[in-house]
């Protein structure tokens, strides 16, 4: 059903709408003047400019911060609206573009980003030489949605729904060291062999530990003097024979400078997933460099 809008019926300016919305969020103009790249007094006109035409205050000004009123608070839930709404029509609008020139944002994790996307997107630069890209480097998932990517590769399965999502395939994580550090321990041959190494720990939150320990290590916080929440960090300190790192085989085996700890020890496994934002699958610039990164992944 058409429904018969009076479009004389609004009488304010998108613009000032966005200015309200985005200084509501941030809590203050000057953070608001910087989330937008415009002047503070611009940025203060346009909100003022708002409450004229609506006849309404929407903030209330106190101290150095601002504060909604009732009336701004309640304005806030529909302007937050017409700003998704916005956003829908930017995707879209990049949805139907059909140009395979332009920019495209890829998002990995450090040791992707830096060991197994390189010669892919050389390869990629030398058959679509238009393209731009832009590598974003994240041990965090990148959130498609709000477009911090157009493309991300993760270890994990995506749950949204507006997300397009293709199983590369699976990984193992495996224990490497150096052949120097591996002898010092004494040519270790069982998980509990391991028990007095020393490894490079990842994260704070001691999920390595427990994830080792479900393969036999027998570890405890003594076993980790080290700790990076960067895997090239770990991957160096791991090559200059200091300790044991965990790593992708596809990267830790192409290493010359280490070797598998426990070549039959189970490994952990976990997926590698290829992601990008349902709407974008009808840019053709996206779909080219999507599908070139899983036929090239796959390899």
């Amino acid at each position: 059903m058409h429904m018969c809008m009076d479009w004389r019926a609004i009488r304010f300016d998108w613009n000032k709408a966005r200015a309200f919305l985005v200084t509501a969020e941030e809590g203050s103009l000057s953070a608001a003047a910087r989330a937008l790249g415009m002047a503070q007094p611009t940025l203060g006109r346009q909100v003022d400019g708002l409450e004229q035409e609506l006849g309404v205050v929407l903030f209330e000004r106190v101290g150095r911060g601002l504060t909604l009123t009732p009336s701004g608070l309640e304005l806030l839930e529909h302007v937050r609206d017409m700003g998704a709404a916005a956003g829908r029509v930017s995707l879209a609008a990049l949805g139907q573009s059909q140009a395979l020139e332009g920019t495209i944002s890829i998002s990995a994790s450090e040791t992707y980003a830096a060991v197994l996307l390189p010669p892919i997107i050389a390869k990629l630069r030398k058959e679509e030489p238009g393209i731009h890209v832009e590598i974003v480097v994240t041990n965090q998932a990148s959130d498609l949605l709000r477009r911090e990517a157009d493309i991300a590769l993760r270890n994990f399965r995506p749950t949204e729904p507006d997300l397009v999502a293709k199983k590369i395939g699976m990984a193992d994580a495996i224990l490497y060291a150096t052949p120097a550090y591996i002898d010092q321990l004494g040519s270790p041959k069982t998980p509990y062999d391991l028990r007095h190494a020393d490894f490079v720990n990842l994260d704070r939150a001691g999920m390595m530990l427990k994830g080792l320990n479900t393969l036999g290590l027998g570890l405890t916080e003594a076993n980790f003097p080290l700790l990076t929440e960067s895997y090239l960090v770990m991957w160096e300190l791991v090559k200059q024979g200091t300790a044991i790192g965990i790593l992708d085989s596809l990267i830790g085996d192409a290493e010359p400078a280490v070797v598998r700890v426990l070549p039959d020890l189970e490994p952990l496994t976990f997926p590698i997933w290829l992601v990008a934002h349902r709407e974008l699958t009808t840019s053709r610039r996206i779909r080219r460099v999507y599908d070139f990164l899983v036929e090239e992944l796959k390899r």
